[in-house]
């Protein structure tokens, strides 16, 4: 009975902090929006991100160990560490989405506004800031699904970086080995 009423205690909270992050997320949605009239992507991608650790951690309630059990029921540090994690990846993820790193038909296409004369100032990156937009409605479907990806998985992304760092790096012994050569 005791493991059963640790899980209850776990879901309360889960939905709490869930409950917390639509609240506190809406208002930021609502401020941004009704002052400068922009909807803030970064800010959905990351929500996305927090809603999928939150989900995560309950699927995952059942198979947890009794010692996980018992550290997540009495730390709210411990509950809060994975959505937070699931939300900066799905920023990380958002930004390989923005340079083109990622790309494809699964994945979304942006709207990204050029800088006036060609040349990057800071007036550009608040435009890159505030005025970056996927492309489609269905883009922006597939940033929301692929942040909540981020969120829920928490190997997605690092598996990701560890694939473009290790191209990278054989693309760069490549060109050196074709350097040396010549």
């Amino acid at each position: 009975m005791d493991r059963i009423t640790k899980l209850y205690t776990l879901t309360k909270r889960l939905i709490i902090m869930t409950a917390a992050s639509l609240v506190v997320f809406s208002a930021l949605f609502a401020v941004s929006f009704f002052f400068s009239d922009r909807f803030m992507v970064t800010w959905a991608v990351f929500l996305c991100g927090i809603i999928g650790g939150f989900v995560s951690i309950q699927q995952r309630i059942k198979t947890v160990t009794d010692d996980e059990l018992i550290l997540l029921t009495k730390s709210w540090f411990q509950i809060l560490l994975v959505p937070v994690f699931g939300g900066v990846f799905s920023l990380v993820l958002y930004s390989l989405f923005l340079s083109g790193i990622i790309s494809g038909h699964l994945f979304p296409a942006f709207y990204i506004p050029e800088p006036a004369n060609k040349i990057p100032d800071a007036t550009f990156i608040i435009d890159f800031f505030t005025k970056t937009y996927p492309a489609t409605g269905q883009d922006f479907s597939k940033l929301l699904f692929w942040s909540f990806v981020a969120g829920f998985s928490e190997r997605f992304v690092p598996q990701i970086i560890t694939s473009v760092s290790d191209k990278v790096t054989t693309e760069t012994e490549t060109d050196n080995n074709e350097s040396e050569q010549q």
